[in-house]
């Protein structure tokens, strides 16, 4: 859509309230902006739950907590993915959306394992919507268990969707799926006129429980 500008709250916040989003690979480039056709959300209530993860988290106990690690969960998600040299997650990135969340509009949900963080997502929320940015897994299943989190929380607080940015065969399989952005782009706009709940999200702990699987 465009090339230039900066990170700032302000900017990034209209970016995000026109259907945009921000997505380049070093810090020495300029900043890019993107709005894809088609667009990849995921309905919180679609989100599909395989038997294998309803499974693992019957097996596991999972605890899901919310804002309580913005950090470290975007420093695992910079860091570069399996056979990747480098990832998209540059310092300018952090920086932003650290401070974003210090401003009460980026949010995490931290996935532990006993002790250990095993899972996280990081995004944006403004209204009823969830701008996903990325997520990270240690071990097996940490990403899934804490989009399905995620999902749950979205689903009780009757949000509308989480924007998945770029269709992936991962994301498919859980749930998500395309639409027009001529499409996405109206429901953009009617949030917003949707009152945004600010961080921190006031969530006590809980164990992630496997709801019906999909299949």
């Amino acid at each position: 859509m465009a090339i230039g500008g900066d990170l700032s709250p302000g900017r990034l916040l209209e970016a995000y309230s026109n259907g945009i989003f921000p997505w380049f690979e070093h810090d020495t480039q300029p900043v890019m902006w993107w709005s894809p056709d088609p667009r990849c959300v995921l309905y919180p209530s679609s989100f599909h739950m395989s038997r294998s993860l309803a499974k693992s988290c019957k097996k596991h106990e999972f605890i899901a907590t919310v804002d309580q690690d913005f950090n470290s969960v975007i420093e695992q998600c910079a860091q570069p993915r399996h056979n990747a040299e480098s990832t998209w997650i540059t310092p300018k990135m952090k920086q932003a959306y650290s401070l974003l969340h210090t401003q009460g509009y980026a949010h995490s949900l931290e996935v532990r394992l006993g002790q250990e963080l095993i899972g996280g997502i990081y995004g944006i929320s403004t209204g009823n919507h969830f701008y996903g940015e990325s997520m990270f897994s240690s071990t097996k299943n940490g990403s899934k268990v804490a989009l399905m989190a995620l999902c749950q929380l979205l689903t009780c607080w009757e949000f509308e969707l989480v924007d998945c940015q770029l269709p992936t065969a991962h994301l498919i399989s859980l749930g998500a799926t395309t639409i027009p952005r001529i499409r996405f782009l109206e429901l953009v706009k009617k949030n917003r006129s949707a009152t945004t709940q600010r961080a921190p999200w006031d969530v006590t702990p809980f164990r992630v429980i496997p709801l019906i699987p999909s299949s």
